[in-house]
């Protein structure tokens, strides 16, 4: 956000330092003076220079980035450039461009390290005690130099360091919502990065600092634009823009991809029809990438949505989705490009049930798509929600690469302003199974392309990246793009690790602290769900900017609306899913199927999801459906009260900025989480006739006030002031 800095500075509890305000630009990478002296002594004995042979625009940016950390974190410049290692060298590089490196036994180490992987190493070299980053190629070097600043950052030990690390995931990317207008569909942080208008000429500074950002955590492509497609993007004027960003994030490692537009046939070329089959159709989309590739070399390829939304496609056609991408493929193919086909295929039509879609149109298509060909699918079912269980799709096509997306931008997540961890999200998600292949076939297994061997495999998450100072529209956001890639490097990372590392990294090494604010962030995203869609409830946001409670929203096309996915009446309410209802339960494989079918076995936590439950019908807990649904939505606000006295607790170790902006936000989510509460309650109590037992809150207003509360839909930031 864009704010002034703050003047005044915070005394530490200890009275040992003082605290300038920080505005979050500088995300995870500040490189604050290590204040805990003798820690701060055995760094310095360690690490007294830098070697860095080689002259690469990867490796200089290793460099730089090494001399910025080392400098922050020690308060002065290390002795740098050395041709020969020196006692307390950092020697960074690869054996192709390093000597030292070369000269060492660690051939066969990095060689199972793979492209991007690297090896952090304590050696003695002539008497002299250095310390080796190396990779196979300058982008794992650079890496490298990375994990060693985190390891120094976090107050980890460099005596005897030996770490080794390689993505289990090749293709680790941002998906940018934007538009050519600098709006940004569902962003929450201020317009898009990308300045089209100032482009190729000036280059925003950003850039920089959002490759290095990225690449801080293994990230390694970014889709520029908005998968609801501008064909402008395929102009030549666009394409010479897109290579000037290109050549910014290229030595960092990250490489551009663009969303195409299935009608650009007819809306560049001329042409009458946009036909996947159509020979000058094809023709047209060769010339493109083509004409791409010329001013990209290193150009990633086309994200494409299809016959989703009103978006054009090949069902326009009467083709499937595999001819369709398998058009692009062909186009792509000259130059190692892919296609990354999205799953998220909303149509036109009404669906009996809409979260069986992508696995009825996909599985069928399994083993049709060509080799260059991936399809993007969807953490969930359904769409982004507080809560909902893995898609179905994952396992269920072993001869069709599979991208997992996820999104950290909050759409349905209270937006900038709700403290949501989705690390927890993440990591539910990863590790379920899908007893693809028996048990233990995981989702994260499935992405990785263990389960079934996958060509090229990847992970995406729709951005929360913009224009605001801090990036992400709020602090915590930032937490959110740090766990996606660092989970997307390791899928089977845990997320409280995760977490430990970028509060130590962005807020503070002290134990008391980190334990503090961990703990704020791992019961983060259950309160979330619990104060909005607890019990498997999905959908019942409001309306078109799905922010804040809905569940009385009936009008327009039904699986657009709430009603559509709770049917709440005077029996119950829920989707039935199983036998007596649509049967989506059938799409799992056989353990995961009956586990949901079975009211005895189906977890609480995804029951109205699968199930319709009588008002008055016990659950595991012992509680009626009313009883729990009103416990789950009372815990909710109450675990946002206790994040916010634990952020209070920790105020004398945050610069005021920061502290006074997440307290602010918390005031902002406990006062909505109370709005969710009452009126959800207050909706679903006009079916079930019951009370709210007299120990919890009672709504403050009735319904009829929560139903006119309006927020506004034309700002990427709606506000409800009228919530009490």
């Amino acid at each position: 956000m864009k704010k002034v800095l703050l003047a005044a500075c915070l005394l530490v509890a200890t009275g040992a330092s003082t605290l300038r305000a920080e505005d979050g630009y500088d995300l995870w990478l500040r490189y604050r003076l290590i204040t805990d002296a003798p820690l701060l002594a055995r760094y310095k004995a360690a690490v007294t220079g830098l070697v860095v042979e080689g002259d690469s625009p990867t490796l200089r940016a290793a460099r730089d980035e090494m001399t910025r950390g080392l400098k922050g974190l020690f308060g002065a410049d290390v002795a740098a450039d050395a041709k020969v290692a020196r006692d307390g060298d950092v020697i960074i590089g690869t054996a192709a461009s390093s000597k030292i490196i070369s000269g060492l036994p660690l051939a066969k180490e990095l060689k199972a390290l793979g492209k991007e992987g690297y090896l952090i190493r304590a050696v003695t070299i002539g008497g002299k005690k250095v310390i080796v980053v190396a990779g196979n190629e300058d982008v794992g070097a650079l890496y490298g130099s990375f994990a060693l600043l985190r390891q120094m950052q976090t107050h980890g030990s460099l005596a005897s360091i030996s770490l080794t690390s390689s993505p289990k995931i090749q293709v680790r990317m941002l998906d940018h919502w934007d538009n050519l207008d600098r709006s940004v569909e569902r962003g929450y942080a201020g317009k898009s990065l990308w300045e089209w208008s100032e482009l190729p000429g000036s280059i925003s500074n950003r850039y920089r600092d959002y490759a290095r950002a990225n690449a801080s955590i293994g990230i390694n492509a970014a889709a520029l634009t908005n998968v609801n497609a501008n064909v402008k993007m395929l102009t030549p004027e666009y394409i010479a823009n897109v290579a000037a960003i290109a050549g910014e994030l290229r030595p960092y490692g990250m490489k551009v991809f663009l969303s195409a537009k299935f009608s650009a046939p007819i809306d560049l070329g001329g042409l009458k029809t946009a036909d996947p089959l159509d020979a000058d159709v094809k023709a047209f989309w060769a010339r493109k990438a083509d004409e791409i590739y010329a001013a990209i070399p290193d150009f990633g390829g086309f994200l494409v949505k299809a016959n989703s939304e009103g978006q054009p496609g090949p069902q326009d056609y009467k083709r499937s989705h595999a001819e369709g991408a398998n058009m692009f493929a062909d186009a792509l193919a000259p130059h190692n490009g892919l296609v990354i086909w999205r799953a998220f295929v909303y149509g036109g039509n009404t669906a009996p049930d809409r979260v069986k879609q992508a696995y009825d149109e996909f599985k069928p298509l399994d083993g049709q798509f060509k080799s260059n060909v991936v399809v993007q699918v969807k953490n969930g079912p359904l769409d982004f929600q507080p809560r909902e269980p893995f898609s179905p799709l994952f396992g269920a096509m072993p001869k069709t690469p599979l991208f997992m997306e996820f999104q950290v931008t909050k759409e349905y997540l209270g937006q900038d302003t709700h403290l949501v961890y989705l690390g927890a999200e993440f990591e539910e998600v990863l590790r379920a199974d899908t007893y693809a292949k028996g048990k233990g076939s995981t989702v994260a297994k499935v992405i990785e392309g263990s389960v079934d061997p996958y060509r090229i495999t990847g992970i995406a998450v729709i951005a929360t990246v913009g224009t605001d100072t801090n990036w992400t529209g709020s602090q915590f956001n930032q937490a959110n793009w740090y766990a996606y890639g660092r989970m997307a490097w390791d899928p089977m990372a845990k997320s409280s690790s995760v977490a430990d590392e970028w509060i130590r990294m962005t807020f503070s090494n002290d134990p008391r602290v980190v334990a503090g604010i961990e703990h704020i962030m791992m019961v983060s995203r259950e309160a979330v769900v619990n104060y909005m869609t607890p019990l498997g409830l999905v959908h019942i946001m409001a309306t078109g900017h799905h922010y804040g409670p809905g569940p009385w929203v009936r009008q327009g096309r039904p699986d657009q609306t709430p009603y559509y996915y709770h049917r709440a009446d005077s029996l119950g309410m829920g989707f039935d899913r199983t036998k007596t209802g649509t049967n989506g339960v059938e799409q799992y494989f056989p353990e995961v199927r009956d586990r949901y079918a079975s009211r005895k076995t189906v977890p609480d936590s995804v029951l109205l999801f699968f199930h319709r439950v009588g008002w008055t019908e016990k659950l595991a807990s012992g509680r009626t459906m009313w009883d729990e649904l009103v416990y789950r939505y009372n815990m909710g606000v109450d675990s946002v009260r206790s994040m916010q006295k634990g952020w209070d607790k920790v105020e004398s170790a945050i610069d005021a900025e920061r502290f006074g902006e997440v307290k602010s936000f918390l005031a902002i989510q406990e006062k909505e989480a109370r709005w969710w509460r009452d009126a959800a309650l207050s909706y679903y109590q006009t079916f079930s006739k019951l009370p709210i037992p007299a120990q919890y809150e009672q709504p403050a207003h009735p319904l009829t006030y929560y139903q006119t509360i309006r927020c506004p839909q034309n700002r990427n930031k709606p506000r409800c002031d009228a919530v009490p």
